[in-house]
């Protein structure tokens, strides 16, 4: 009897049974964090539920990186559409950021 560790819903991945998207754990884990390491991000998952989504993640990688690859074009387009929109606002916050990176 298998045992699923994702679902698809609403078009997007999810460690099944929770809220918690696919993309959080799998670039955790491609950022070199362990399963363990993970966890303390999300306790809410129980480290079956963490290993069973990066297992996932490799027995379906061409089809996740595709996946992540869209939700990064998707995430640029809107990020440019916000810097067009609120010019104002979007320079309030580089001015934020870079005053915080001197600090």
């Amino acid at each position: 009897m298998s045992k699923e560790y994702v679902e698809q819903k609403d078009g997007a991945y999810r460690v099944a049974g929770s809220r918690v998207s696919l993309d959080s754990i799998i670039y955790e884990f491609l950022n070199g964090r362990s399963p363990e390491g993970i966890q303390e991000d999300f306790p809410v998952l129980s480290l079956e539920q963490i290993y069973g989504a990066i297992t996932y993640y490799l027995a379906h990688q061409d089809e996740v990186e595709a996946y992540l690859k869209q939700g990064d074009t998707e995430f640029e387009r809107l990020q440019e559409r916000t810097r067009r929109n609120t010019p104002t606002l979007t320079k309030k916050l580089e001015d934020a950021r870079r005053s915080s990176v001197q600090s």
